[in-house]
């Protein structure tokens, strides 16, 4: 009898295998075997639906790999016909254009020529001659388009596709095909340029237009037409001609047999990338799928599938259950053992029936000294022991309220704490009450936080009782007063009336809930979006009629202690400061006055001068008339013509007085929307007496579409006078000659610190400013004239920044040589659009 032959670790090699196997199923868990015996069928019924699937996609693989195959084949031949067919009829426009450039052919001819060529070859559509100028010689179409024939004879190529290819085929002398974007979606076309040469020249071109349609139905062999869908298209994959296989949506797309269209696509030679011929092949049957085999093997895979992981869960749910059973024990002793609140349970008579661990830990009795004890309890204080007797009683009887009880806990060292309880029946599982549970927190640093936040509150309210300015906060949608400062209430009294009228007098959102239901507006619209604590407060300075007062309101909102939304009001007292204020601004208004007074006494004698001229003049007319009168040697025309020159000069004169006195007067600040040309002409013509008056040339340049701004245009054309008139003098001072006496004024838009701006420069080519006198430029009473009070550039510098712009002077050089100076200030635009199109308009910062 023979034995296995042993194997190297001793084992025989028949058995080998086998034990290995039993060892490592006896060393896994039960839980673990279950799964392995439920996953093993299971797996293998997957494996042999794989083999299944992967079997008939194999075949359809090779089956579609055939049909492309096929597709491929025929539309390369397709491709070859209509090629050749579009070869041919390029020779015989080449033939028609080479007989015009040698002079064989005449209209007449070539229409004869054109028109057998139409009716011979259905795709043609049109063949037309078109000269050099681009002007048509003749044209024969289509007799179906003899109506509507665009090529009339006379007329010129109009602008368009044609007219552009028309330019290529001259550049390039070569034919040129075109699809025309102006062809009708129902008829496209192809356009063929053939170039006309004479000597060496281009002298037009033969238009042959093809209708696609009838290029793809001609070309095309028939038993291509028949087993596929033929089409033509553009760049854009639209269809020109043909009929394509539309879209089908197919929920089993991701199957390797599922239907799919095969399909090629070339490109037309020798019209190029523009046109596209695709063959589709016509669906057939699914094949070797489409008997009821593959999908009962899958059928009956799925069902025993399902059988087995059925099974499967329904073992897994009774283990789950037993496990839910255990950890649910364990979980409910390790909750009591690690609650921070002590735990207490009574029996109906007061004895005690249950603690857990935290309520042990609080008292310093242990488990074993609790229960079954009966009042009075150990961690009962001696000295309360009547009170604890009554509340135990009230426990008992149901009467603790929901809030608990307050009371005093003496721990086994005999310390005392305060505890809170808090009592809950204590049902048995047949629903019946079996006692009663008791819940106890130590709220001893609770009632030292309390204590001390009361402290904290009183100081609180002593620091706002004593502040020199109103305090009030009132809910959101209430009229109710949730705090009030002495002075508050000195002002307005104890009612939110005061509060809701500074925050509707300043301009506040306060929101109110409307009565009217649900479809009003949301009442919190407008508050803030972002935290209560990073939202910016509000500002408003407001005047009180009833105090007579000026007061500075800020507003913020917070959450109250009780979680409302409330809005809280500072109200300060500002009238000292609104009066110092007002009389400020009357001083500098008097500044300014002062200022374009003593400007214009600078300016008297070109006044006078530029005065002198119109008053001459009718000094001259009155003169000459009188004269004449008394000689009669005057005609009624001749009076007319002098009395409407003298009429001239006087309303010149009048205007140069009324422009000085509307510069000169004094007026309250009046800021409104100004034109900004408007405010340039007004400013230019007082500056220009005085240039005239130095012999010094003013140019000036206003860009286009200036937005408005909101300023007292007095004040900015006093600016202006000030700083042209500086200019003026200073290149008097510095005897610039003739050819160098320019002043420059510019005024264009720009982005200054992220804001739209004017910008308003004067530039001259005076001698600059020295550098001790650039840093002193703006101080009040410095000046470098003789007789100068050194407040003009000041009040300019004080003009601009009231209405929030910036002044500011540079010298300008030429390598180290000083050429001049220019000053420059930008007012902001207040109410304009974003700044982005701002910038559109070219605007630099």
């Amino acid at each position: 009898m023979s034995h296995p032959t042993p194997t190297p670790h001793g084992f025989p090699q028949a058995i080998a295998p086998r034990a290995w196997w039993q060892r490592w199923w006896s060393s896994q868990s039960s839980h673990r075997q279950d799964r392995f015996a439920m996953l093993a069928p299971l797996a293998a019924v997957l494996l042999f639906l794989a083999a299944i699937v992967a079997a008939f996609g194999y075949l359809r693989l090779e089956e579609v790999e055939r049909e492309q195959e096929a597709v491929k084949r025929d539309l390369e031949y397709a491709q070859q016909r209509l090629r050749l067919r579009l070869l041919e009829r390029q020779e015989q426009l080449m033939r028609l254009a080479r007989d015009i450039s040698n002079k064989e052919m005449d209209p007449e001819e070539f229409m004869a020529r054109a028109e057998a060529l139409v009716v011979q070859y259905p795709e043609l559509q049109a063949i037309t001659w078109i000269d050099a100028s681009r002007r048509i010689i003749a044209s024969q179409v289509t007799p179906s388009l003899v109506a509507g024939n665009p090529w009339v004879a006379g007329e010129k190529l109009k602008p368009g596709d044609t007219e552009t290819t028309f330019g290529l085929a001259r550049d390039l002398l070569q034919p040129v095909y075109s699809q025309p974007a102006a062809s009708t979606p129902t008829m496209p076309l192809l356009q063929l340029h053939t170039p006309l040469t004479e000597q060496g020249h281009f002298a037009g071109v033969i238009l042959g237009e093809y209708s696609i349609d009838n290029l793809l139905r001609y070309a095309v062999p028939t038993e291509i037409s028949a087993k596929y869908a033929v089409t033509l298209l553009d760049s854009r994959d639209n269809v020109l001609a043909g009929r394509a296989i539309p879209e089908r949506q197919n929920s089993m797309g991701f199957l390797p047999w599922a239907t799919h269209v095969n399909e090629d696509e070339v490109p037309v030679s020798p019209v190029g990338n523009g046109l596209i011929l695709r063959a589709q092949a016509w669906r057939t049957s699914l094949g070797v799928v489409g008997s009821g085999l593959f999908w009962l093997v899958c059928a009956l895979s799925a069902m025993t599938a399902w059988m087995l992981i059925a099974n499967w869960r329904h073992t897994r749910r009774r283990m789950h259950t037993q496990n839910a059973l255990v950890a649910e024990t364990t979980f409910r002793r390790a909750m009591e053992n690690s609650m921070l609140t002590g735990m207490r349970a009574l029996d109906m008579q007061g004895r005690i029936t249950y603690v857990n661990p935290a309520f042990c830990q609080m008292t310093g009795w242990s488990e074993a000294e609790l229960v079954g004890r009966t009042a009075p309890f150990p961690y009962w204080p001696e000295e309360d022991h009547p009170l604890l007797h009554a509340r135990l009683q009230e426990e008992l009887s149901g009467k603790i309220p929901p809030a608990g009880v307050q009371f005093r806990v003496k721990r086994k060292d005999g310390s005392l704490f305060d505890a809170r309880l808090y009592v809950s029946p204590l049902i048995d599982a047949l629903g019946k009450q079996s006692g009663w549970m008791t819940s106890m927190t130590d709220i001893t640093e609770p009632n030292r936080i309390r204590e001390q936040l009361s402290a904290s509150y009183e100081r609180f309210t002593t620091v706002l009782e004593a502040l020199d300015a109103s305090v009030s906060v009132a809910p959101l949608g209430s009229e109710e007063l949730l705090f009030a400062n002495k002075l508050y209430r000195l002002w307005f009294g104890t009612q939110a009336t005061g509060h809701l009228q500074l925050v509707e007098q300043a301009g506040m959102p306060e929101q109110r809930l409307s009565d009217d239901g649900l479809d009003d507006v949301d009442g919190l619209a407008g508050l803030p979006t972002g935290t209560l604590t990073t939202a910016r407060p509000e500002n408003a300075e407001i005047y009180v009629a009833q105090l007579g007062k000026w007061l500075e309101v800020r507003s913020r909102y917070l959450n109250w202690v009780d979680g409302r939304l409330a809005q809280m009001v500072i109200a300060t007292d500002i009238t000292p400061r609104r009066e110092a204020e007002e009389l400020s601004a009357a001083q500098a208004e008097r500044a300014h006055s002062a200022s374009r007074l003593i400007t214009m006494g600078e300016m008297a004698s070109s006044v006078a001068h530029e005065l002198n001229q119109p008053l001459t003049a009718i000094n001259n007319y009155c003169s000459g008339m009188v004269t004449r009168i008394k000689d009669k040697k005057i005609t009624d025309e001749d009076l007319l013509g002098a009395l409407e020159k003298t009429s001239r000069q006087a309303q010149r004169a009048g205007q140069i007085i009324q422009r000085i006195r509307s510069f000169v007067k004094r007026s309250e600040p009046n800021r409104t929307l100004s034109d900004v040309p408007g405010m340039v002409a007004e400013a230019v013509e007082l500056a220009e007496i005085e240039f005239r008056r130095r012999n010094v040339r003013l140019t000036y340049h206003i860009a286009a579409r200036l937005p408005e701004l909101r300023v007292d245009p007095i004040l900015i054309e006093q600016v202006l006078v000030n700083l042209m008139k500086n200019a003026a003098e200073s290149i008097d001072t510095a005897a610039r000659p003739s050819a160098r006496r320019n002043v420059e004024l510019r005024v264009l838009p720009k982005i200054e610190e992220g804001l739209r701006a004017v910008e308003f420069s004067v530039t001259d080519t005076g001698q600059g400013l020295a550098p001790e006198v650039m840093e002193r430029l703006f101080e009040a009473f410095f000046s470098t004239k003789a007789e100068g009070m050194g407040i003009g550039l000041n009040l300019c510098r004080s003009i601009v920044e009231s209405h929030h712009g910036r002044m500011q002077a540079r010298n300008l050089y030429n390598g180290q040589e000083v050429v001049g100076c220019c000053f420059s200030f930008w007012i902001p635009v207040t109410d304009s659009p974003q700044i982005d199109a701002f910038k559109d308009s070219g605007v630099t910062a």
